[in-house]
């Protein structure tokens, strides 16, 4: 097994750290921030990532994982280092390397044996041939390095397994050294059969773009299509069941909604169309799926304005979940925050309630009501918004929830109730492409 630096303590970082060190490697997760170094040896993890302690605490009982500040050293202490920092999106779609170059300064000038530079960062593809430039650039002596990339595949929610029983391995290297180091690094995988492909860098990369915008494509043709069956009558979800039976087309990401969201789906399918056009291409379905995701979120707050007969201003609105999805508290690009802005523009009264994201939401609307209850966010509202589908919301007691509302008025934009029991009990409501009582 490797001796392994981790650069980046972020969700990528800290899931692939804890998973190596699981598969027998000696890991150190750095980071520049030494605060959060101090939090990670207390044994707190930063972010809700259901499983990600159990495994933490595991490997560093059994001292295989250990967390440090000291950059520089845990690079020259290391056989492989993987970039696992952020490239979030710039003003203009295309993805911020500023730290990944930075990242790829450091290794060049602590480089002092062989080593394996491996990207775990999603990088717009030709940034393997800008992060060896740069190491090159910055290497004070003779040594030698081989570059990797080994994009990731982690479902927020589900990281841990999706990393400790992935579907495939991508790893794109140009030297056979390079490759057999990383299978090694992955071993059990190997061992277990799990499919281990091989590519060069530039193919590594598109394998991680093409495969997010897939799926946000995907997305974004459903809620289409869930909107068009409320146009006429259809039921997306047998749509959906039956088009999923088709095995060319897969059940996975069939699921209608309020449009996608997260770290991911958002900034990868931007920077993949301008990785397009700077090839002189462009991507029409992709631009499509962006816009799409963008117009659902209008369409469901339409949907709200249309069950309380347009009248916004004054009205009391509980929104039930701010994380994209549930079990994750990533708030970002949520569809929740937009629905929040929208209602209070119109000038409504919104209280919130989610079983994970707190603090968080704070520093986007400093004044909204964050209740500690399901109970405190229904109560005395005009309607309420289901926005992430966590399971205390699928098993709320309609019954009291109907009783505790000042008007009984629910959007649920997870399809996650029953409109057969939303109806005995009285409800005026709506969803995503299912026929209601509105």
């Amino acid at each position: 097994m490797k001796k392994i630096t981790i650069i980046g303590t972020g969700y990528v970082g800290l899931v692939t750290g804890a998973g190596l060190a699981d598969f027998g490697n000696e890991v150190i997760c750095a980071d520049i921030l030494e605060s959060k170094v101090n939090q990670l040896k207390k044994g707190e993890i930063p972010f809700f990532e259901p499983g990600l302690k159990e495994l933490i605490d595991r490997n560093v009982n059994e001292n295989r994982l250990s967390f440090t500040a000291e950059i520089e050293k845990s690079v020259q202490l290391s056989e492989v280092i993987f970039i696992a920092v952020g490239t979030p999106e710039l003003s203009s779609g295309q993805a911020d390397l500023s730290h990944v170059i930075k990242v790829s300064k450091l290794i060049g000038e602590n480089l002092n044996f062989y080593k394996v530079i491996c990207t775990k960062s999603t990088v717009p593809i030709g940034t393997g041939k800008k992060i060896c430039k740069t190491i090159n650039e910055n290497i004070k002596s003779v040594v030698d390095f081989d570059y990797v990339s080994n994009p990731e595949f982690l479902r927020e929610g589900s990281s841990v397994k999706d990393f400790l029983w992935p579907d495939r391995v991508v790893i794109g290297a140009e030297e056979t050294k390079a490759f057999e180091i990383l299978k090694e690094v992955y071993r059990p995988l190997y061992v277990n059969k799990t499919p281990i492909m091989h590519t060069n860098i530039e193919t590594s990369e598109m394998i991680k773009y093409a495969s997010n915008a897939f799926l946000a494509l995907k997305i974004s043709y459903i809620n289409e299509i869930a909107n068009l069956c409320d146009k006429v009558g259809a039921d997306v979800h047998q749509v959906a069941t039956a088009m999923g039976k088709d095995g060319r087309i897969s059940s996975k990401f069939l699921h209608p909604g309020p449009g996608y969201g997260g770290s991911c789906f958002p900034k990868d399918t931007k920077a993949l169309v301008n990785i397009a056009k700077e090839n002189g291409l462009n991507f029409k379905t992709i631009e499509a799926a962006i816009i799409a995701n963008e117009n659902q979120k209008i369409v469901m707050f339409k949907k709200l304005k249309k069950l309380l007969q347009n009248q916004i201003s004054g009205k009391s609105i509980g929104i039930l979940g701010l994380s994209f999805k549930p079990n994750t508290d990533d708030i970002r690009e949520s569809s929740s925050l937009k629905m929040i802005s929208f209602l209070i523009r119109e000038g409504a009264i919104v209280k919130s309630y989610d079983p994970v994201v707190s603090n968080q939401i704070k520093n986007i609307y400093p004044d909204l009501n964050c209740c500690s209850s399901l109970e405190e966010c229904v109560a005395d509202t005009d309607a309420i918004v289901i926005m992430t589908d966590w399971n205390v919301f699928r098993s709320m007691d309609l019954k009291k929830v109907f009783k505790i509302m000042k008007k009984p008025v629910i959007l649920d934009t997870r399809n996650i109730l029953s409109t057969h029991e939303l109806n005995n009990i009285g409800f005026k409501h709506d969803n995503v492409g299912r026929k209601s009582i509105i």
